[in-house]
C-alpha cells in the first residue's frame, strides 16, 4: 500500500510548500518503485533514462520531472507529451495511485501555475498572490484528475494550462460579480454600461483568450471586445477545451476574424507553416467549430 508522507508546514507562500513536499515525495522509496512501474508498464522507461542519464530500476519522481519540464533541449517534444499523456491517463483513475499522479502533474505545471498566478493578481481590490496560487493549483489538479486531456489533440501541457487558467478566471469572475452585487441596487437608474455581471464574463473570456494566444499584440487587439469578437471567441475558447479545435486552429479563426486580421503570410511564419498551409488549417477548423456547434442540443 502506498503511503505519501506529509511534510511539515513551513513558512512561505504555496509555491514554497509544494517545493518542500516534493522534496520529501522524491526521497520515498516506495513513490520511486511505483514511478518506475508505471514508465516500465508505459513503455516510457528506456527513453526516460536515456534522456535524464540514469538506469532504468532507479527512475522515480525526479526522472519524470526532468523528462517533464526539461531544459537542456536533450529531450524531445515528442517524449514529454508522451509521458504527461500517460499521467493524466492515471490521473484520471479512481485508486490512490491517481492521487500521486495528478501531484507530479501539478509540481511538473508550477512554473505555469506561477505565471498563471501573477497573471490574475490585481494591484488593488484583488486577492493576494498566495489566494490566487492556490487556486492555480487546486485548479490544475482537478483538471488533471479529469480525465478530458489526455485524449485532446495538441500539446497535453497546453491543453492543461487553458482548463486550468479558464477554471481560475471563472471563480475570480465570480468574486467580482459578487463584490459588484451592491451596485445592482442602482440598476433603477437609466445607464448603458455592462453591469457587474457582464463585465466580469467580458474579463474572463479576454483573459482565457489572451492565455491561449487567441490575441495577437497590438493595440487594436487589445481594445477589441466587441459583442461579436466575444461571442467568436468564447466559441473558439469552449471547442479548444472540448478538443475540437487544436491550440493552432484556434489561433487560425481568431487572427483572421478581427477588425486587424494578422495577414496570413505572418500567421503563418509565426507557426512555421506555409501561407497555404496556414489558409487550409484556417478552412478546415471553421468547419469543425460549425458542425460542433450545429451538433449542440437546443438550449
Amino acid at each position: 500500500m502506498l503511503t505519501l508522507s506529509q511534510p511539515a508546514r513551513i513558512a512561505g507562500g504555496i509555491f514554497d510548500r509544494l517545493d518542500a513536499e516534493w522534496a520529501v515525495l522524491c526521497a520515498d522509496t516506495a513513490v520511486q518503485a511505483v514511478v518506475t512501474d508505471w514508465l516500465m508498464a508505459d513503455h516510457l522507461a528506456d527513453d526516460v533514462a536515456a534522456v535524464t542519464d540514469s538506469w532504468v530500476r532507479n527512475l522515480g519522481p525526479v526522472q519524470l520531472l526532468a523528462t517533464l519540464r526539461p531544459r537542456d533541449g536533450v529531450v524531445t517534444d515528442e517524449l514529454t507529451d508522451a509521458v504527461l499523456r500517460a499521467l493524466l491517463h492515471r490521473a484520471a483513475g479512481r485508486d490512490r495511485s491517481a492521487t500521486l499522479a495528478a501531484r507530479i502533474i501539478v509540481q511538473a505545471m508550477i512554473p505555469g501555475a506561477v505565471r498563471m498566478t501573477r497573471g490574475q493578481v490585481r494591484p488593488f481590490g484583488g486577492r493576494t498572490f498566495d489566494d490566487i496560487g492556490h487556486m492555480s493549483v487546486a485548479a490544475l489538479y482537478v483538471v488533471a484528475r479529469s480525465g478530458r486531456i489526455h485524449t485532446r489533440p495538441g500539446r497535453p501541457a497546453a491543453n492543461l494550462a487553458l482548463d486550468a487558467l479558464r477554471r481560475v478566471c471563472r471563480e475570480l469572475a465570480a468574486d467580482r460579480e459578487v463584490l459588484g452585487e451592491d451596485l445592482a441596487l442602482a440598476e433603477d437608474l437609466a445607464d448603458t454600461e455592462p453591469g457587474p455581471a457582464e463585465s466580469t464574463h467580458v474579463w474572463s473570456v479576454r483573459t482565457a483568450a489572451a492565455a491561449a494566444g487567441l490575441t495577437p499584440a497590438g493595440p487594436a487587439s487589445e481594445a477589441e471586445a466587441s459583442r461579436a469578437r466575444l461571442e467568436l471567441l468564447e466559441l473558439v475558447l469552449d471547442a479548444m477545451e472540448a478538443g475540437t479545435l487544436s491550440p493552432a486552429d484556434g489561433r487560425a479563426i481568431a487572427w483572421h476574424y478581427t477588425t486587424a486580421p494578422v495577414p496570413d503570410t505572418e500567421a503563418a511564419s509565426r507557426s512555421g507553416a506555409t501561407a497555404g498551409a496556414w489558409q487550409r488549417r484556417r478552412s478546415r477548423a471553421v468547419d469543425r467549430l460549425k458542425s460542433s456547434l450545429q451538433l449542440r442540443p437546443a438550449a
